[in-house]
């Protein structure tokens, strides 16, 4: 086959890389010219993906892959194209922003070909109806093509963390669902065609592939069920943190204790929930079921954590006017170079409210990284009063206080530091009332 992948982001390229994997011709498609040329080069334009690199490396001299910025020379011919284009959500309203996938939707649908049979199919999460309501007659409209004579569309959402995408592709069934039976069909042949799924015995009856979820609607509620219910979870576990920090229980005791009970799965409490995915898919589901009270209200609740790690700080310290408080992690979570939604940002903007100097340090993010960032960075060595542990990277696991002069306070919002490291040092840890 012959198959666009429209974005080349950190889902959208492992994803062509797949395909090409497989043994098909594959043409991406981006913006940025910058991408476009690291990937014509065979180099990975990002790091932090495993095998993503050593893959490049072999299918572009091969020819195999290939990147562009023109949609004239990619959409003509395929076979099938799939979409992974960013969808955002406004910070203020929670409403999605189309804008940068309507733009690409009218991009490949300008090149479109009469009676090809083309599949379409989109990965991004999208709020439920999307697919028929906003996508089709805008295809159509540009194209001026019939879906289900022209082309066939398709939902299936992409289920993978960045970092181990290659792993996560072979891991999770492939959810599927078209506008009609045929478009389905079209779609489950063709993930066939470039997926390989690992044996999953617990999955019985069911086995692990590609799953037709009968309407793309089902297959776009399953991607926002499956994430916001980790949001609430999530939500769930952080109030008990806090409940069990006012009344002296070590609330991780507690979840390890409820979850051996095989019904209860209760996740961590922690400083943040961030990444492009948990914080986000909750609002696009809000977006069609506004009276969704449970989801909204954990997503409130998840959002009053970094100011909640603050506040712990301020008040062991008597006060942060004037104090340095350095944040342990720019990334939403360890090991990934990624800030979306980053429990970082309020945090910092909570230290400055309070009159404290901010400081930042990752492992991962050079000063000058930071800076564009508008986040302070740390030099080592210089003296703070305050450490907060915001990302849980490898390398703070054995930080100890002596590796920060003049610290009185940690404040671990990830359950990732050794007690015996901070003898002398007012050791808080979120959901932990022992501490």
């Amino acid at each position: 086959m012959l198959i666009s992948v429209v974005a080349l982001g950190k889902i959208g390229l492992p994803l062509a890389v797949q395909f090409a994997s497989s043994g098909h011709e594959v043409v991406g498609i981006d913006v940025q010219q910058r991408v476009v040329d690291l990937v014509n080069q065979g180099r990975e334009p990002f790091p932090g993906e495993a095998h993503l690199q050593d893959k490049l490396a072999e299918l572009v001299p091969a020819g195999k892959l290939r990147a562009t910025t023109d949609y004239s020379e990619a959409i003509p011919g395929s076979d099938a194209i799939v979409i992974v284009v960013p969808l955002f959500v406004n910070d203020d309203t929670w409403q999605p922003d189309f804008g940068w996938m309507e733009a690409a939707t009218r991009s490949f649908a300008e090149h479109l070909q009469p009676g090809a049979g083309t599949l379409i199919s989109y990965e991004t999460t999208l709020p439920v109806g999307t697919t028929r309501n906003r996508w089709k007659p805008l295809i159509e409209e540009v194209s001026g093509l019939k879906e289900g004579v022209d082309f066939h569309l398709v939902f299936s959402p992409e289920r993978v963390l960045t970092g181990r995408v290659f792993e996560d592709l072979r891991k999770y069934p492939k959810l599927v669902g078209g506008l009609s039976a045929e478009g389905t069909e079209k779609a489950i042949d063709f993930y066939q065609q470039v997926l390989q799924f690992d044996d999953r015995p617990d999955l019985a009856p069911k086995t692990n592939g590609v799953w037709d979820m009968g309407s793309a609607e089902a297959a776009e509620m399953a991607k926002l069920a499956e994430t916001t219910y980790r949001d609430v979870n999530i939500g769930l576990a952080n109030q008990f943190a806090k409940f069990a920090e006012k009344n002296g229980i070590d609330v991780f005791k507690v979840i390890a204790a409820s979850n051996s009970q095989p019904f209860s799965h209760i996740h961590l409490p922690g400083i943040a929930v961030g990444g492009h995915c948990i914080p986000v898919y909750p609002r696009l589901y809000l977006y069609t079921d506004p009276d969704a009270t449970i989801v909204r209200t954990a997503r409130e609740a998840n959002m009053t954590m970094p100011e909640h790690a603050v506040s712990a700080a301020e008040g062991a310290l008597g006060g942060l006017a004037g104090k340095t408080v350095l944040i342990l992690g720019a990334s939403y979570r360890g090991k990934v170079k990624e800030t979306a939604f980053s429990g970082v940002f309020p945090t910092f903007a909570a230290l400055q409210a309070r009159g404290a100097v901010a400081l930042v340090d990752d492992p991962m993010y050079t000063a000058e990284e930071l800076s564009a960032h508008h986040l302070d960075p740390y030099t080592p060595g210089t003296p703070v009063d305050a450490v907060i542990i915001q990302a849980d990277h490898p390398e703070y696991a054995d930080v100890t206080a002596a590796d920060y002069p003049g610290v009185k306070v940690l404040v671990d919002g990830r359950h990732s530091s050794k007690a015996e490291n901070w003898a002398g040092v007012t050791r808080i840890v979120i959901g932990d009332g022992e501490a």
